[in-house]
Formats: C-alpha cells, sequence, structure tokens
C-alpha cells in the first residue's frame, strides 16, 4: 500500500488548521505589518519545494508556502474582522483604525 497521499492531505489539513490561529495571534499581537514576514516564509516555501527531491516534503514545503501565502489576505481580512468587532481588538496595540475616544 502507498500512504504518501493519505499523509499529505493530513498534513495539509494540519498546516491549515495551525496557520488560521497563527494569522489571528499574528493580527492581534502586531497589526498587519508581518504581512512581509509571511511573504518571505511563503516565497521560500514555494521556491523551496523545486528543488526538493522527495514528493512528500517538495509537496508539503509548497503547502505550507501556499499557506503563508494565503495568510496574508486573511491577516487583513482578521483586520476587518476585527474592526467589525468579531474578534476582540489587543488594547495595548496602537493602531490607526482603532475607534477614538
Amino acid at each position: 500500500m502507498f500512504f504518501e497521499g493519505l499523509i499529505i492531505g493530513l498534513c495539509t489539513f494540519l498546516i491549515i488548521g495551525i496557520c488560521h490561529p497563527i494569522v489571528i495571534k499574528t493580527e492581534y499581537y502586531f497589526g498587519t505589518w508581518p504581512w512581509c514576514i509571511y511573504l518571505l516564509i511563503g516565497l521560500c516555501g514555494v521556491g523551496g519545494a523545486v528543488f526538493i527531491e522527495s514528493t512528500l516534503w517538495s509537496s508539503l514545503s509548497a503547502i505550507t508556502g501556499f499557506s503563508f501565502l494565503w495568510g496574508i489576505l486573511e491577516l487583513f481580512e482578521q483586520r476587518e474582522r476585527v474592526r467589525k468587532g468579531w474578534f476582540p481588538m489587543n488594547p495595548r496595540r496602537k493602531d490607526s483604525y482603532r475607534p477614538k475616544q
């Protein structure tokens, strides 16, 4: 039997599941400026996948890279969700989109 496809599927599920709370915590503590770090991680993951010979590790590198690239969009959407009150705002962070008091 060949389990490589199942392993890739399971790891994809876990990577996406881990990236979601990372985006939420990043926006809460740092705002949206770390999008450039997400871009760097994403490009390294996608670019690295081209040079990895193993199908399993190449796939996981690409999946991680594309998840972080997608995380850039989610980071800015998370800011909007915070603005709408759907998620808590960090009271210690100074941002330009905070309501005036």
